[in-house]
């Protein structure tokens, strides 16, 4: 299997040249980016601003146009990226898609450079970097997830959350403010940390929408006003930043964030049930939100917005929670 241990010790491979002493140069240090989706192109582009050159790749080569338009080197292969840069960045759907980019042909596993550095952005499982290390103990490996979506990735506003060695993180801070804010950048502990705290957070969040699109449904209902409902809930000690702002949007827009597909919400939901088994301790709650979550993805496609599944209750109470309609439409 390409990166074993076995192969890694045969395999002859030149030594990174990025220094391991002090923090990195900008326009001096050569950045891989494999995967310029939705978060991945608004990432190269706020690289790119800041003055680091890009070697990129993505399964679709249109979606690297944008930074190829602004100079960046466009490859065809993982281990191309990895051969033409200094240290390099995935940002993939899923841990499979990670790593078939690792040991798939040409994969980067066997093309990095000893001392090589690879960082891992997907929203991931802490198992990914675990066999990338074992696999090969010479290079650097963090996993950095991020929060923010897509708005945050273009804007370089994003919120880091990284997991390695600190000296490692220290070393490549610029390359993290150059994508996110630098006091959202968090080095959350250890090798896959980074992974469990964004999973940790995704589960809290989509907790927190099934949460409230029940109690908003079944407070109607029982004949509260919408907006009065909402209101109260800011003003309590049950307040989140889900009532207090992100509801919003569909409350007075019908937006469940298409931004963000469904399909990828139930991904990273069974990664935090998945998770809480691995270390063996009780999901029954994230179970629940993992069902609904996937109801709603069998009611309404995988293409249906994150926040989808507010709309199971909206089904069931018949009409759409709006603060304009004001319960209007809602048979008592």
């Amino acid at each position: 299997m390409a990166g074993s241990k076995t192969r890694a010790a045969e395999v002859h491979r030149p030594r990174s040249t990025i220094s391991r002493t002090g923090p990195v140069t900008k326009r001096t240090l050569t950045v891989g980016f494999i995967g310029l989706g939705s978060m991945g192109s608004g990432m190269t582009r706020n690289l790119q601003a800041s003055g680091f050159p890009l070697v990129v790749t993505d399964v679709r080569p249109e979606a690297a146009a944008d930074a190829v338009s602004r100079g960046a080197v466009w490859v065809d292969t993982a281990g191309e990226v990895a051969s033409r840069s200094d240290l390099v960045i995935t940002m993939l759907p899923t841990p499979r898609h990670v790593d078939q980019v690792l040991r798939g042909p040409d994969g980067l596993l066997d093309a990095l450079p000893a001392g090589g550095t690879w960082i891992d952005m997907s929203t991931s499982v802490p198992e990914v970097a675990d066999r990338a290390r074992s696999d090969r103990p010479d290079l650097h490996v963090l996993d950095a997830p991020v929060s923010g979506m897509s708005v945050g990735a273009a804007n370089g506003t994003l919120q880091i959350f990284i997991g390695g060695e600190a000296d490692d993180v220290d070393r490549l801070r610029d390359v993290f403010e150059a994508m996110g804010e630098p006091e959202r950048i968090l080095h959350v502990g250890g090798h896959g940390s980074g992974y469990a705290v964004k999973l940790m957070i995704n589960q809290l969040w989509f907790s927190h929408l099934i949460a409230t699109a029940e109690v908003l449904a079944v407070g109607v209902k029982a004949g509260v006003d919408l907006e009065v409902l909402r209101r109260a809930l800011v003003a309590s000690p049950a307040n989140s930043n889900f009532v207090e702002h992100d509801v919003l949007s569909i409350l007075d827009h019908g937006d469940y964030d298409e931004g963000f597909a469904l399909a990828l919400a139930c991904k990273d939901l069974g990664l935090s049930v998945d998770l809480a088994r691995s270390v063996g301790m009780p999901y029954e709650l994230s179970g629940l939100v993992d069902q609904q979550f996937r109801r709603a993805k069998a009611m309404y496609g995988d293409r249906a917005g994150e926040m989808a599944p507010f709309r199971l209750y909206e089904d069931l109470l018949g009409a759409p929670l709006r603060r304009a309609a004001a319960n209007a439409e809602v048979a008592r």
